[in-house]
């Protein structure tokens, strides 16, 4: 399967709306899982927040756009946006080759490694294939990271679960021996009290044709003018210091990634 790298995406994007008539997008719905701390969650008050939900917020003020947000599990995200339940998923969605079948991205807005937690008594000392040979390994389902433990890492047992939550509770008793997932979403959990039982044990290499070229904002196939003016204004966050303002609220690097 080819790989379409970001470049790659742009000009798709760009070529669609030079080719065609855009829509002049004025309110925008948002779509987003509202279960993946500290990417997007709801508070107890029952508050959306989260890093993708400030981004999306600071891109909707930028482009003055008038954005509502609707939650989706995330097995049924993609089926949402082609079905017209919203315009965009905003939800830590990589961009990979098999997702582009199905839909349209914008230009990444962060891409960060996978990571492996594990209890803090444990034996695991590699976060490796080798290192978690024979181990029970979770992940969440329909995520490049339970591709990438199948894939990768198949030498485990390797367990799906609807959501993190449900993975890491798992992990903190003792039903699996390890979690792969993004790291910085395993990095909030053990720094917190709920993940007091874990701790990180490694980072992983992402493989670009399971973990594509970053996490980007996904749009129906047809719709490439709004991701082309979503990508617009991932840049103009950059470049005006808004990116940076609310990357530093919740992590202490550029998320961005390379």
């Amino acid at each position: 399967m080819r790989i379409m790298r970001l470049a790659a995406v742009a000009a798709i994007a760009l070529a669609a709306v030079s080719g065609a008539e855009a829509k002049e997008w004025t309110k925008v719905r948002m779509g987003t899982e509202g279960a993946y701390p500290p990417f997007n969650y709801t508070t107890a008050d029952g508050t959306l927040t989260g890093f993708d939900i400030e981004i999306g917020n600071a891109l909707c003020d930028e482009l003055k756009l008038e954005c509502t947000w609707v939650t989706q599990d995330w097995d049924g995200i993609i089926p949402g946006l082609i079905a017209g339940k919203y315009d965009t998923i905003l939800a830590s969605m990589s961009i990979t080759p098999e997702r582009m079948e199905k839909i349209s991205f914008s230009e990444k807005y962060y891409n960060t490694p996978p990571g492996i937690a594990v209890r803090k008594d444990s034996e695991l000392t590699e976060a490796s294939a080798a290192g978690l040979e024979g181990v029970r390994l979770g992940a969440q389902g329909s995520t490049t990271h339970s591709q990438f433990a199948e894939e990768v890492l198949s030498g485990s047992d390797v367990a799906l679960y609807p959501t993190s939550e449900e993975y890491k509770l798992d992990l903190e008793n003792g039903r699996i021996d390890a979690a792969v997932d993004d790291v910085m979403v395993l990095t909030e959990w053990v720094n917190s009290d709920q993940g007091a039982c874990c701790k990180i044990l490694g980072t992983m290499q992402s493989i670009e044709e399971i973990h594509g070229q970053g996490a980007g904002i996904g749009v129906r196939q047809g719709d490439e003018d709004l991701a082309a003016l979503f990508s617009k204004g991932i840049a103009a966050l950059r470049a005006n210091g808004k990116y940076k303002e609310i990357n530093d609220k919740y992590f202490t690097f550029d998320v961005y990634g390379e």
